[in-house]
């Protein structure tokens, strides 16, 4: 695929998706880094019904630590892998308060220190939280790349790389939550709605759906 037809891919998926956002909720980078390490393995609306209940409760490390992880586990037992997902999340609570003063650090490497973040966590915060022009490759993002041609690769590692080397820079901000959104409700798993998608005829994907 060359850059004039990645670039008439994104300017579309921009214009279709005026407002590309995360479906988390979240109020403060604190509260965003609790329901991203929250989402792994599990729906964004799994990890909000969960939030809505244990946010008002407790949404800084402070008021995490003092629930502890049994009171925690009981908050989050709906969402997958809830007893690791506790477990890292008290320890996060005290790494960032030992060593950020209770804040979210914004470099990638302070982040993936911290208990239960990894790479795509991390990128989801320096993006969502702290507006940097990073692309956390989710299954979605990975299935959209590979399909359309935008940035085929293996490992999540290759396309990251690819989209962040060849996504315009105009979109390289909201790329991480077009590409997601597409991938959430049009460029579904199992059977892609091709024929009301607005990329269909720039995508290069050889198996498209019809009605």
């Amino acid at each position: 695929m060359n850059a004039e037809k990645r670039r008439a891919i994104f300017d579309r998926l921009a214009e279709a998706i005026p407002e590309p956002k995360t479906e988390l909720q979240y109020t403060t980078s604190f509260e965003l880094l609790i329901a991203v390490v929250l989402s792994a393995q599990a729906t964004d609306k799994g990890v909000n019904k969960a939030t809505a209940k244990l946010f008002p409760v407790a949404n800084t490390p402070e008021t995490i630590l003092a629930l502890g992880v049994e009171e925690l586990k009981d908050y989050i037992k709906t969402i997958n892998l809830y007893r690791n997902k506790a477990a890292n999340i008290i320890t996060l609570c005290q790494q960032l308060l030992e060593r950020h003063e209770g804040q979210v650090p914004q470099t990638r490497e302070e982040l993936e220190a911290l208990a239960g973040v990894g790479r795509k966590t991390a990128n989801v915060m320096l993006n969502t939280a702290f507006g940097q022009h990073v692309i956390a490759v989710d299954t979605h993002i990975f299935r959209v790349a590979n399909r359309t041609g935008i940035a085929p690769g293996k490992n999540v590692r290759e396309v990251e790389q690819k989209l962040e080397k060849w996504v315009p820079k105009k979109h390289k901000k909201d790329a991480h939550h077009l590409l997601i959104l597409h991938g959430r409700y049009t460029c579904i798993a199992r059977k892609p709605l091709c024929p009301t998608c607005v990329i269909q005829d720039l995508c290069e994907y050889p198996d498209k759906t019809t009605y």
